[in-house]
């Protein structure tokens, strides 16, 4: 066992256009001031990284590492979420992501494919100019439109999609392969891998690659209903990095985990700061810890009620809170006796 590293913050949802919010330097600073040891950056986010320079060149990494440090933090992984999700996309959202990519590629989803693809190969790249060895990312959802069985779906659908979201990818695993990085999905709603079972079809199709790996959120499925706590049992061998986030379910005579089309305040499942839901964090550091995670514990703050400076700040401490130092001995050693053979024989009376 090894104590897992933390507490670190994802910087996605505190990017903004004041300081100290719009910049990397600035929010590095201030998540250290908050009460991190480090912090996960979203490489779509010009404001945070410059990719194509980190990408390209080792100085440039050690540049943006070494600014980390001067505001008193690490680095802890890059996130590629966004490009991810950009991978594939179902017709039905073109308009909807495309706001998510730049302005050349509107309007062409080969284009934008193509140019998310490249997107994953360059924080692969960044990652391990960085030295780190873990990317995130989203999967990215071609069958998601088809989640729900209603109209029946035909017969092939689902393997079509499958099939293809596997040639996409895996020339990304191999790269990462090659560049000692491993890619992280998150499993979340949108996308095609969002549970165990979709993940593990993903596998199958790219023979069960060594850099196919997991970001584990237990938010997202408590909002599914599925047990987080067994998850770390099923794909302990795989998990890889941890976001810190909690969520809530209270479902009603009126709507359950579909929502009603209502936003987040009113929806019967909704994302809390961190020790504000229903997640068991004890139990969750607990397995992760016994099962020999040894990466980083991330705050990924989303809350619809709480200030997220107040989520951030508690979030820190929270997280210090639950990262377990592992022992170095058993707790019953005062009670150990010398053991040889001679002794096993006779305790078990086995002697003569």
């Amino acid at each position: 066992m090894k104590t897992i590293k933390g507490p670190g913050l994802f910087l996605a949802q505190f990017v903004g256009d004041t300081a100290p919010f719009d910049s990397f330097d600035g929010l590095a600073a201030w998540a250290a001031e908050a009460g991190y040891a480090g912090v996960q950056v979203p490489t779509i986010e010009p404001r945070l990284i410059d990719l194509d320079a980190v990408a390209a060149s080792r100085g440039a990494a050690d540049e943006l590492a070494g600014r980390a440090r001067a505001a008193g933090v690490e680095i802890t992984e890059l996130s590629a979420h966004m490009q991810g999700q950009l991978l594939a996309v179902n017709p039905v959202y073109d308009a909807a992501f495309d706001a998510l990519a730049p302005e050349p590629v509107r309007g062409d989803p080969r284009a934008r494919t193509e140019w998310a693809a490249e997107q994953v190969k360059k924080t692969i790249d960044a990652a391990a100019n960085l030295g780190l060895t873990k990317v995130a990312a989203f999967s990215g959802g071609l069958a998601w439109p088809f989640v729900y069985p209603w109209p029946q779906r035909p017969p092939g659908l689902i393997d079509t999609a499958f099939d293809e979201l596997a040639r996409r990818w895996r020339p990304l695993f191999d790269h990462a392969e090659d560049r000692g990085v491993d890619i992280c999905f998150e499993l979340h709603p949108g996308e095609d891998l969002h549970d165990g079972v979709t993940f593990e079809m993903l596998l199958e199709r790219v023979d069960g690659h060594p850099r196919c790996r997991l970001l584990y959120d237990p938010s997202h499925f408590v909002l599914q209903g599925l047990d987080y706590l067994h998850h770390i049992d099923l794909y302990s061998d795989r998990i890889a990095m941890f976001h810190v986030k909690d969520a809530e379910f209270r479902p009603d005579g009126r709507q359950g985990a579909y929502g009603g089309y209502q936003g987040w305040v009113e929806r019967a499942g909704r994302f809390r700061s961190p020790g504000d839901g229903q997640v068991d964090f004890g139990a969750v550091f607990s397995k992760l810890t016994a099962a020999g995670f040894d990466g980083w514990a991330v705050v990924e703050w989303e809350c619809a009620l709480k200030h997220p400076e107040d989520g951030a700040r508690e979030g820190a401490r929270f997280t210090r809170d639950h990262i377990i130092r592992v022992t170095d001995r058993a707790f019953d050693d005062f009670a150990a006796g010398d053991g040889d053979a001679a002794t096993n024989a006779r305790l078990l009376g086995l002697e003569g």
